[in-house]
């Protein structure tokens, strides 16, 4: 068992069945097999060859389409106001050994994010199970609610009521949402049928909250159960500031275990756009071999932050940036949280169609904050004693659940005579709003104090040794929030935003700029997601060059008439 209440109903012949990969729901396409295939991603006409594209943003999704476009002979031109990385944001600790770090971002992805396994394996990077609630990497779990505490190595160790809870959570997937028809047909990507379901689902559900969907099963009638459900949740921990969102946001997570099985990058998730930006494919075109796209800017420096949008003569695509540079490209894809189009940008109203920008406008950010500490060792591991010093067999701390401030706490060793590093709290939505006044000291302050309620004979203090880092991203200027989650009846604006790469059907004075990053596609949150959406602008701008796919190898474009995400009425 690897969540406190398990996310998926157990299948008597799950062993006989295929992997589950982020395949669908909403637009069930195998990027993973797009990317593994010899013939590559297609191809662009000679005569364009070199062509610059503006690629707006240099976070995962960013670097992933500049890097694609970059092997088949295009010029990717890449914009950042920051950092490469994005999201996938690893940092060091002041004064510490380099090898102590902290993800400020995304710090665990699932097996089934397969295209994003593509670029992990592509770069040879590392990674390994990452300490979640019960995970079997997780030594033991504490699950504190209402000052009441429960230590736990398995499942089984905890109070009958946590099972009631995950069994009324399985009773409402399989009663609400045909769950297990549905992880079956994602596992043997049997399109039809994920599309059968799905589109009951989208009409049904498209207006209901998840804690709405969860008073209107009668397995969880019970309030306590609702309750202990939002505090504790399946995977990762709690889900309660999830409860306003539209239960299709949940329901793409559990079909696909996102929120389970993680693992995480050993080095830090930010080596993977670093190490794509430094890359020299073997197979590229156009551009002679040791071509990378460091090599192709400048300095080895992406251009500044982009402060101008607007469309020229040609139906061009012209960019300003913070030096004031002014250039004008065929294609753009802008990959930054879409609010950036709204504030930090000055835009034309022409570079989108009216439907997209009230998309845009509507997109629902949620807030999320943490904060890391340095401490000397693993201490957590040490056994504990009673008060009258006899061993427990417990560990003196444990990575913790709880209602109180800091939410959720994760542990994070190398071994257990190296330096190690606390996450005390890792917090979303109104429980992160609440540290956003605080200095990072101010914040361990009380993060400590609440954590000393839960382990009155653990003195975490005297084993710190560095200044914390913490982040609030909600008060990141280029961010403005962690990331995107749907509320109810946001569908239809979130099929416009994924859809806008099939250019095809928009006015031709609204082509030629491409919408990507992970608060696009289906499962923002997730790298998948910004990789998807990077593949489809990366097919949108080879179509838009003249350029095609190998037969054997359709891209999303190509097959989209096909497995086209639900479309409900307007009216």
């Amino acid at each position: 068992m690897t969540s406190t209440v398990p996310n998926a109903v157990e299948h008597a012949d799950e062993q006989q069945l295929p992997p589950i990969t982020m395949f669908g729901p909403d637009f069930p396409y195998a990027y993973d097999d797009f990317l593994a295939h010899p013939a590559g991603l297609g191809q662009i006409p000679a005569t364009e060859h070199g062509a610059e594209v503006a690629v707006i943003g240099g976070g995962l999704s960013g670097i992933v389409a500049a890097y694609e476009l970059m092997k088949m002979g295009l010029k990717p031109v890449v914009y950042e106001a920051d950092r490469i990385g994005g999201r996938l944001r690893t940092v060091g600790f002041e004064g510490c050994d380099p090898s102590l770090t902290a993800e400020m971002g995304a710090m665990r992805f699932p097996p089934s994010s397969t295209a994003l396994q593509h670029y992990i394996d592509l770069v040879g990077l590392e990674t390994r199970p990452f300490p979640n609630p019960l995970a079997e990497a997780t030594p033991s779990t504490v699950i504190d609610l209402k000052g009441e505490s429960h230590y736990a190595e398995t499942v089984e160790d905890l109070p009958q009521v946590y099972r009631d809870v995950a069994e009324a959570w399985n009773r409402c997937l399989e009663e609400g949402a045909d769950f297990s028809d549905m992880n079956r047909a994602l596992r043997e990507r049997d399109v039809p049928r994920i599309r059968e379901i799905w589109a009951k689902l989208v009409e049904k559900l498209d207006n209901q909250t998840f804690y709405g969907f969860l008073c209107d099963s009668e397995a969880f009638k019970s309030f306590r159960h609702r309750e202990i459900f939002g505090q504790v949740g399946f995977g990762t921990g709690g889900w309660d500031t999830d409860f306003p969102n539209s239960i299709l946001e949940i329901l793409r997570v559990v079909y696909t275990e996102a929120d389970d099985h993680h693992r995480g990058i050993v080095g830090g998730s930010q080596q993977l756009p670093l190490r794509l930006w430094e890359r020299e494919p073997e197979k590229i075109v156009h551009w002679p071999y040791g071509t990378s796209l460091k090599s192709l800017h400048v300095d080895g420096e992406p251009r500044p932050a982009v402060t101008r949008l607007h469309r020229t003569a040609g139906n061009r695509i012209t960019v300003t940036d913070a030096n004031g540079d002014i250039r004008t490209y065929q294609a753009a894809i802008f990959t930054a949280q879409s609010w950036m189009l709204l504030s930090k940008i000055a835009c034309d109203d022409s570079l989108f169609p009216i439907d997209h920008w009230t998309a845009i406008e509507r997109t629902h950010y949620m807030e999320s904050s943490k904060l890391f500490v340095p401490v000397d060792r693993p201490f957590w591991l040490d056994k504990a004693v009673d008060d009258r010093g006899n061993p427990t067999g417990r560990d003196v701390m444990s990575m913790t659940l709880t209602d109180r401030m800091t939410r959720g706490t994760y542990l994070l060793d190398d071994g257990p005579d190296k330096p190690a590093v606390i996450c005390l709290s890792y917090t979303w939505c109104d429980d992160s709003l609440k540290w956003l006044p605080l200095s990072a000291n101010e914040r361990m302050e009380v993060m400590l104090k609440s954590l000393g309620e839960i382990y009155p004979k653990v003195d975490i203090r005297k084993h710190i040794i560095g200044s914390p880092v913490t982040v609030s991203w909600e008060n990141e200027p280029y961010f403005m929030g962690a990331f995107k989650a749907n509320l109810p009846g946001h569908y239809r604006y979130q099929r416009r935003l994924f859809t806008h790469f099939m250019q095809d059907r928009l006015p031709e004075d609204k082509r030629g700029i491409f919408l990507a990053g992970d608060d696009i596609s289906w499962t923002a949150g997730w790298a998948e997601g910004a990789i998807q959406t990077a593949l489809n602008a990366v097919w949108g701008v080879m179509h838009h060059f003249g350029g095609a796919t190998d037969a054997t190898n359709p891209g999303p474009g190509d097959v989209y008439d096909e497995i086209a995400p639900v479309e409900l009425p307007e009216d």
